[in-house]
């Protein structure tokens, strides 16, 4: 049999097969490697290894066999298809123990005190923190401008030359705003800024940031990647192999934001079935979409499936299917929004996203009970906002269920 690996022409093939090599043993699925850390024959193969004139395992939290699998798979489901200067494009991709460890290595991998980050309203809590809480301290600074505003964005940057990073989040969380990442991105590298967009809503099935040119994807592999909420992880997938391999290792490896081989293990099997599990799961959204828009007690759909949704443009310009996620405002408010949660009985409440099942969440009285409600409603994240990641049951059970919590 040839050893000589061909160049898979479908995505769901891709999905299976990519990053999968013989295991020693022989293994059908690549084993957890449940080691912290691997031997060495000789000190000179030790010497070899550590100066990086040897491949092989060292420590894991440097990486190992669990964890390069789903790297490669990610960084082939990234690249598929996309031809650079007549080749096909080699990504790296680097496995975390979250999507926030990928995105704090990408964050202090490549800024420094003085410089500043671009991004936009309605980003993942979390980054959102981490660019108010904890990088001001560094010195780093975020400016938050509306980016579907492109005159907005353009103005933005000529009038600072501190801007180093444009962050794009698309779609973005919770109410489902979406980017033109191809513009914003030429924008950015008339001015030589890194661009950097979290993926994880769309996943490279639905969305191939490399297309356009940006440097960085991130992925919170929890999510649709994982498909099954049985693991917490995170990519971070870069363009220049070279400095992924250097200073980006370099920096992953210091911050400790490793991921497991466990975890490792159960992603590689969720990906496997990412392109029929997307397929359904956007079926389901649109109908769901549909259905909620005529719900007398709803105000408002959140849906880039919807003529109605103010991006709905873009999206179809850089998106294969609308995708899985959704939002919308109960006329109630808070209490109708509370009530709505509370009838829901197979749907499930939880805030996460990204499982076969039906997740749906109140921002309002969940994960932005906190936040002061100017604040909150700045955003977009209304009083009766509830925001959905559509499941793959059959979707007479969904719509009968939302049906009578609306009632």
């Amino acid at each position: 049999m040839s050893s000589e690996k061909k160049q898979l022409k479908g995505f769901g093939s891709t999905a299976i097969h990519a990053g999968h090599e013989t295991e020693a043993n022989y293994s059908h699925l690549t084993p957890i490697y449940a080691s912290s850390t691997y031997v060495f024959n000789t000190a000179e193969q030790g010497m070899r290894r550590f100066s990086g004139d040897e491949e092989g395992y060292i420590y894991s939290r440097w990486g190992n066999p669990s964890m390069k699998e789903p790297e490669d798979k990610i960084a082939a489901l990234e690249s598929f298809g996309i031809i650079e200067n007549g080749k096909p494009l080699q990504l790296k991709a680097r496995m975390h123990a979250s999507g926030m460890a990928a995105i704090s290595t990408l964050m202090l991998g490549n800024l420094k005190s003085g410089d500043k980050i671009l991004s936009h309203y309605s980003l993942y809590g979390g980054t959102q923190e981490l660019m108010n809480r904890v990088l001001p301290e560094l010195g780093i600074e975020a400016i938050i401008v509306d980016l579907r505003n492109l005159n907005k964005a353009e103005e933005t940057l000529k009038n600072d030359a501190k801007i180093k990073l444009l962050y794009l989040e698309t779609p973005a969380n919770p109410t489902i705003q979406c980017v033109d990442i191809d513009a914003l991105t030429k924008l950015a590298k008339q001015k030589g800024l890194i661009v950097a967009v979290d993926n994880t809503f769309a996943t490279p099935y639905l969305q191939q940031p490399f297309k356009y040119g940006v440097d960085f994807v991130v992925h919170s592999t929890t999510k649709f990647l994982n498909g099954h909420g049985t693991a917490i992880g995170g990519a971070l997938v870069g363009k220049d192999i070279e400095y992924m391999n250097g200073r980006m290792e370099k920096v992953h490896r210091l911050l400790g934001g490793n991921s497991n081989s466990f975890d490792a293990f159960l992603l590689t099997q969720g990906m496997k079935t990412l392109e029929v599990r997307m397929e359904k799961h956007c079926a389901n959204a649109m109908k769901v979409a549909q259905f909620l828009e005529k719900n007398a007690a709803i105000s408002k759909v959140n849906y880039l499936g919807l003529p109605s949704h103010p991006d709905y443009a873009t999206a179809q310009k850089q998106m294969r299917h609308p995708g899985p996620m959704l939002s919308f405002e109960m006329k109630g408010g808070l209490e109708a929004g509370k009530k709505f949660i509370d009838k829901l009985q197979m749907c499930v409440r939880a805030v996460s996203l990204g499982t076969t099942d039906t997740l749906l969440s109140h921002p309002a009285s969940m994960t932005h009970y906190g936040v002061p409600k100017a604040d909150r409603e700045k955003y977009g994240i209304t009083d009766g906002l509830i925001r959905m990641s559509v499941g793959i049951e059959d979707v007479e059970d969904i719509l009968s269920d939302l049906e009578q919590a609306a009632s």
